[in-house]
């Protein structure tokens, strides 16, 4: 970690090999991101699949989201994670009593890196910060024409042996679906994590995208739930579904998603085991 909360060892960060000896700590399938870097040396892959659907008095959207690629490096030192994504998204509009369009292609290439600031000391979160930003690498109408820089405060508990608590404010340069015009997104989220077993898990979630000073795009807040299943410490299947709390968010959403740490790319790393 950077910093410690106290003088005491509470706040110290495991290594890598000690995280390469438990099992995976994944920023998916939830909104919210963990605090935590996977470790100096290890490489972690995170992908997945989402569908949507949202209608209203006018027509009906229909989205698919795949693969949702994230790779998390750690470099340079424990508390320093290097982050690549990439998406591709295809949606289906359709007009009550007119016709039907289809909107999709890539989406803009994430860039970002994730610091571990401190871990958690009694009543005190352990914390994180990503800064992040989007590269227009797709087509104009999915992925805009400018660079989106943004950052998200990370921060979580772990409550007792079973149940912990993690939340995330972030902050995104974004811009407006219809008019393509520039303005800030903001998003909170709350989650609560269940360890089932010691291979199965689950989380509850709430979260909102609430944009200021778009023309169009509205204020959306969800609710979603799912599980996750350790296959062994470096593989991790998920599935999720959620739903809109209010007229501007999607109906409802469902997906499944995968998470692996390959060993082949370990850099340097000694389990211990």
């Amino acid at each position: 970690m950077i910093f410690l909360w106290g003088r005491g060892d509470g706040g110290e960060s495991k290594s890598a090999a000690e995280k390469l000896a438990e099992p995976l700590v994944t920023d998916r399938p939830d909104f919210t991101n963990s605090a935590a870097t996977v470790g100096l040396g290890l490489t972690q892959i995170e992908e997945g699949y989402t569908y949507s659907y949202n209608a209203n008095g006018v027509g009906s959207t229909t989205s698919h989201s795949f693969p949702e690629t994230l790779v998390r490096m750690g470099v340079l030192a424990e508390w320093f994670e290097a982050r690549l994504g990439w998406n591709y998204s295809a949606a289906a509009n359709t007009e009550f009593g007119a016709g039907k369009s289809d909107d999709s292609g890539s989406e803009p290439l994430y860039l970002g890196v994730k610091l571990a600031l401190a871990g958690q000391e009694d009543f005190l979160p352990e914390t994180g910060l990503v800064v992040q930003m989007s590269v227009p690498t797709g087509p104009t109408n999915v992925s805009g024409d400018e660079m989106l820089p943004g950052v998200a405060w990370l921060y979580g508990w772990d409550l007792n042996d079973w149940i912990s608590l993690g939340g995330m404010a972030q902050g995104n340069r974004a811009l407006d679906s219809q008019t393509s015009r520039p303005y800030f997104e903001y998003s909170q989220s709350w989650s609560v994590g269940y360890d089932l077993s010691e291979e199965l898990g689950a989380y509850t979630e709430w979260y909102v995208i609430a944009p200021d000073g778009a023309d169009f795009d509205p204020c959306q807040n969800y609710f979603d739930a799912g599980f996750t299943y350790l296959l062994s410490d470096n593989l991790q299947l998920d599935i999720r579904y959620g739903v809109g709390l209010n007229e501007g968010a999607d109906d409802y959403f469902a997906g499944a998603g995968v998470t692996w740490r390959p060993l082949c790319l370990a850099r340097n790393v000694q389990s211990g085991r």
